[in-house]
This record gives C-alpha cells, structure tokens and sequence, in this order.
C-alpha cells in the first residue's frame, strides 16, 4: 500500500501566518518516546507521515508546492552532520533519532503541485510515482491522535482491501455538518468493532445537509479513484477539482464505498485550517501529551 500526504494547501485562513509559510508546518505537541519526558513539538505534517508509517505504508509521496520543494525535501532526510554536531548534547537527540528510524523505514517521492486547483488536483499530481494502484491519503494540515497511531489508517485499508471497495472514508459527527464534506448512507455491520456506513451519496458543504457525518481528511483508495478524478480535472473549467468531486463521481459510476465513524475512543481529528482550529488542535494535542503513555 502506498501513501499520499498533501502538503500545498495555500492557507488564506490563516494569513498573514501563511504568507511564505505552510500551514502544514505549524507545531503542535506529541508525547515523547521515553516514558516520563517532556511533551514534544513536531510539525502537522510530521504527525501525518508518522500516521501513515504507523499503519504499515512504507512507500509515500508528499505533494508540495515548487517553492516549497528545497524546504520539504531538506525536512524529510537524515541530516547524519546535525548529529554529528549535537553529539555532545545526547538528550537532546532522542525524538530526532526516532525521526530518523522513521524516515529511513520509508521510500519518499516528491510530486509538485504547481497551482493551489483544490485537494483533488493536489492528489493528482501523485499519479506518477503513487500510479494506478490502491493508496491512502492524509491531508498535511490536520492530525489524526490516536492511542495507538497508524491504528484507524491500518483498519480502513483493510477493509478496503478485504472487500475490494473503490474507498472508504473515515466520518466523525459534527454539530454544524455545512461546513465540511457530508455522507448519507446506511448502517451497516461493523468491522474490526468500528461502526460503519456504507455511502449512497456526498456533497461538499451541502446548505441543507441531510446528515451530520462529516468527512475528515484521510481516504483509502481504490484505483478507480484515479480515473474519476482525471475525467473530472478535464472538465471543470477554472474551478478547483475536490477530492469529495472524485467521490461523489465514482457513487453515480455504481462504486462500492464505505464509511467508518470515529469515535472519540478511537482518537479526534484536528485541522489547522483556521486559526480556531490550530487553537483547539493545540490545546488537544497538550493535553494528551502530558497524560498520554509514550510512544514506542
């Protein structure tokens, strides 16, 4: 299984922050690798890729900006000279050794997205190194906190797998579902005890939405998804091309897709897309630091 994190968002909510920076680069905190240590910073999109390394996938693309590109691709390396120049300050290099166990556990490619078109165009942009083959995306500009990190991505991509669905969708309820990707569906049985739904139909911030699961921003594909969002791209004029588009083409084709619903004991999605939301994503991630088991 492949992986795909979109890290080109322009973020003209979170301006000026966003004027030469990334969203997806603000910190937020994550609980240390040794038991009883301090909370850590890492950037969102880290949290993200340690995600999807968690769940299993050892082939990622991160989809950049051109001129983000130099500042990415130096983030995602092993740098062996910091090392070296920190060799005498041991305890300050644990979480960056972690990093770089991680990074080496991983094949990373790059695909640029020379325009901010919208999610979509951002995934594909990816065809190239991700090619017609089944994968999972994460949006780079939220977090997934889990107890045990990776463990939704895992169970999505098997069920995916399992049933050969053309996606399946993670959906949390919200209060105020017009603002978000929304499905409608039916309860269907649950799998790996995670209550499920299978879709009849999605619309992007419906005005009168008929429920309130909203989706969050990690996907597992089938290939079929690649095909929808071509013919989509080819046809949408000057608008941007979403991923919720792609969906939403691929239920009229008659595609097979599933929801799973989490729950608060599975773990909270978090954006930074707002500066409300980055508040709110770091006060959560705080909090579960301090109290949280460590990492292993």
């Amino acid at each position: 299984m492949r992986g795909v994190v979109t890290l080109a968002g322009d973020g003209s909510r979170m301006l000026p922050w966003t004027h030469g920076l990334r969203k997806e680069f603000l910190p937020l905190f994550d609980r240390a690798a040794v038991r009883g240590g301090p909370p850590v910073l890492k950037p969102v999109a880290l949290l993200s890729v340690e995600t999807l390394a968690s769940a299993g996938i050892e082939d990622l693309t991160l989809v950049v900006r051109p001129e983000d590109l130099a500042f990415v691709r130096g983030y995602f390396r092993v740098d062996s000279a910091l090392l070296r120049r920190h060799a005498h300050q041991p305890e300050r290099l644990g979480e960056t050794r972690r990093l770089y166990r991680t990074l080496e556990r991983l094949t990373i490619r790059f695909a640029v997205q020379p325009h901010p078109r919208g999610f979509g165009d951002a995934v594909l942009c990816a065809t190239r190194s991700v090619g017609d083959r089944p994968f999972v995306l994460h949006a780079g500009d939220a977090a997934l906190l889990e107890p045990e990190r990776g463990a939704v991505v895992r169970t999505m991509a098997r069920l995916r797998e399992r049933e050969d669905l053309d996606a399946v969708l993670l959906v949390r309820r919200v209060a105020d579902p017009r603002r978000y990707g929304v499905i409608e569906g039916s309860t269907s049985r649950p799998f790996a005890g995670v209550r499920r739904i299978d879709v009849r139909a999605m619309l992007e911030k419906p005005a009168r939405p008929r429920s309130h699961w909203a989706a969050t921003a990690v996907y597992a594909f089938g290939p079929a998804i690649w095909r929808v969002l071509r013919e989509r791209a080819r046809h949408r004029g000057s608008g941007e091309l979403e991923v919720t588009d792609g969906i939403a083409a691929l239920l009229v084709a008659g595609g097979r897709i599933s929801a799973l619903v989490l729950d608060p004991g599975m773990g909270l999605w978090k954006s930074v897309g707002s500066p409300e939301g980055y508040a709110a994503a770091l006060q959560a991630t705080r909090t579960r630091a301090l109290h949280a088991r460590p990492h292993s």
